[in-house]
């Protein structure tokens, strides 16, 4: 089964019309802005403001303009030399940022038990399990005790076939195949992080084919079973501004 590598995702984003600068991702939630105030600042808000925020896989910037606001020193890793120019040019008067074009899976470049948060949104469901086990091993150093993480990965290879490993529905929005929900928490535990939460998402369809997944750097708690959320309304949610509904899902995200 075909699987995008490190070098695929290089290309790919490499190569990409960025004239929007990713914006057209945004469409769904009804725009960038509804993005971040619906989608994303209800599930992190427990973890911000924060000193380091490290935000892995960046693009041009579409989500580290509402994170700069929230910290008092940012890191932004790509392996994508292309989008870390951009990021550059866009927030050249931003003197908090610190910017680094990575290998794919290397965090070298960011100092042991310096991160009070780290986040990545809509780029690592792309990325292939070691690279996910590559990056939560390290975190597993980078992040203070008892700092805190999100990740959006695949939950794609939750519909792969026991037996034959094929996938049973399409993969019609490039998720990497490999990764699941059960996977991420099991990365989580090896890499001495506990998983807070998982929230299993549609993509524009009923499956649950994406996962944000909230983990902590501390020791799981005696006979602790993370909490795994299938949120099926999730962009009705953010569409129709269920503000209620948004904030009685994301209590769970506080651990």
């Amino acid at each position: 089964m075909w699987m995008p590598s490190i070098q695929d995702n290089r290309e790919q984003w490499s190569n990409h019309d960025w004239s929007t600068g990713g914006d057209e991702w945004s469409v769904g939630y009804g725009g960038t802005e509804a993005m971040w105030a619906w989608a994303i600042l209800p599930r992190i808000s427990s973890f911000l403001p924060a000193g380091h925020v490290l935000e892995i896989a960046p693009g041009f910037g579409r989500v580290t303009q509402y994170l700069l606001q929230s910290c008092t020193r940012l890191t932004v890793v790509d392996l994508t030399e292309r989008c870390i120019d951009a990021c550059r040019e866009r927030f050249a008067d931003v003197d908090h940022i610190e910017y680094h074009v990575n290998d794919g899976r290397s965090l070298d470049m960011v100092d042991d038990e310096s991160v009070d948060f780290v986040f990545s949104w809509d780029s690592l469901i792309h990325a292939e399990e070691s690279v996910l086990a590559a990056y939560l091993e390290q975190l597993g150093r980078k992040l203070k005790p008892g700092a805190t993480g999100a990740f959006h990965h695949s939950n794609l290879g939750s519909y792969r076939d026991k037996r034959t490993g094929e996938l049973t529905i399409e993969n019609a929005h490039w998720r990497d195949p490999g990764v699941s929900a059960d996977r991420v928490r099991e990365l989580c535990r090896d890499a001495g992080l506990r998983c807070v939460v998982q929230e299993l998402i549609p993509w524009g369809g009923p499956d649950f084919t994406d996962c944000v997944s909230v983990f902590r750097r501390e020791k799981p708690k005696s006979l602790n079973r993370t909490p795994v959320l299938r949120n099926d309304r999730f962009f009705v949610q953010i569409q129709q501004k269920l503000d209620g509904e948004i904030r009685e899902l994301a209590r769970n995200y506080r651990g």
